[in-house]
């Protein structure tokens, strides 16, 4: 028997290279005149360039996003936009930016135009979240979902490999999980599937030649349809556990995602025969999660948890605190189980479908 619910996100995609010529337009489709352009201090460059494009339609340029979206920095985020009179908000760049402009969105309602230049896929989510005082709250509202994302895969050019490389496993790991969601259902299956397949073909093209268009346009269409995945279906253990890195140690959210994506999926596809054999499929492998370790290795992705600073001293505090609030996962979780997941990737060993048989 088959029996689902799905619902269609609203949003408007705008794909191609080159595609970021057309910004003006769209802006006038979504009815902004006063655009606040948002971006890091290290993008600085192409917000001027959106600046440009947009002409009369930009207000201002707000460059102080940063990392895991600090409560701080939301809140003089909200205080830019008003002053500047904003009616929408132009987020230019990668997570740190998309995170800020939903913090901004969610307290002032304004319009999001998305134009992402990493594969994390938040561009396409109505999940929000922020940091304070160490610890990182998410949470989900349709006011942060943006109107209109602009895909230009040549505004990735610029994207360093190995950012690309890690950025481009995230975006695995948000439809890998998905696969396995209480209320997965086979529209997002089939795009998790097709996801997963487009990046780990396409990641290692990067690598090797950089300026590879059709292998950026290939990333990038996979990092679409992961990030919908991510935007459509609940995630479980390994959000639960990078969202706890990231806020209580500011471990990097990318790096994080790829050095835990093959112990997750090694712990939980034993419980989620569907999710396995679609992961199967879509990496062409019998053992997915050494797979997806073999596949970091091969992107020259950080390999542990101890190589992005994280100390073992650390591990007890993380599992304490991954295990503080219910929530859903297809194998049953312990504070023991965890611990053991955590260390095998404080360590950097190759995981497969024995690792965690005896937890």
């Amino acid at each position: 028997m088959i029996a689902f619910t799905y619902t269609g996100r609203p949003g408007r995609i705008v794909f191609g290279s080159g595609a970021i010529e057309r910004l003006a337009g769209e802006l006038d489709e979504l009815c902004i005149r006063r655009a606040l352009v948002l971006c890091t201090p290290e993008q600085r460059f192409l917000a001027d360039r959106v600046r440009k494009l947009a002409g009369e339609h930009c207000a201002d340029v707000f460059d102080r996003a940063v990392m895991h979206v600090p409560v701080e920095t939301a809140q003089e985020g909200v205080a830019a936009a008003l002053a500047a009179g904003a009616d929408g908000l132009v987020a230019a760049g990668g997570g740190s930016t998309l995170g800020l402009a939903k913090a901004i969105a969610l307290e002032t309602s304004l319009p999001i135009l998305a134009i992402p230049t990493t594969y994390a896929g938040s561009e396409v989510t109505p999940i929000y979240g922020m940091t304070s005082a160490s610890e990182k709250k998410t949470g989900k509202s349709y006011r942060v979902l943006p109107r209109t994302v602009i895909y230009d895969a040549c505004l990735t050019l610029t994207l360093p490999v190995a950012l690309s490389a890690t950025s481009g496993l995230n975006a695995i790991a948000h439809a890998a999980e998905g696969l396995y969601a209480q209320d997965a259902n086979p529209v997002m299956s089939m795009f998790a599937e097709e996801g997963i397949r487009s990046l780990a073909r396409a990641l290692p093209r990067i690598v090797e030649q950089p300026d590879d268009i059709a292998a950026r346009e290939a990333a990038q269409y996979g990092a679409w349809l992961c990030g919908t995945v991510l935007g459509s279906v609940g995630m479980a253990l390994h959000h639960k556990l990078c969202h706890t890195l990231g806020g209580m140690f500011n471990l990097p959210h990318a790096e994080t995602h790829a050095v835990m994506l093959p112990y997750s999926m090694a712990f939980n596809l034993p419980a989620a025969p569907a999710a396995h054999e679609r992961l199967c499929k879509a990496l062409d492998t019998q053992e997915p999660a050494a797979a997806l370790h073999e596949l970091g290795r091969s992107l020259h992705a950080p390999a542990s948890l101890e190589a992005l600073g994280l100390r073992s001293s650390d591990i007890h505090a993380a599992a304490t605190a991954a295990m503080q609030a219910p929530y859903y996962n297809p194998r049953p979780l312990s504070y023991e189980a965890v611990h053991r997941l955590l260390a095998c990737a404080f360590d950097g060993i190759r995981p497969d479908s024995r690792t965690f048989e005896s937890v």
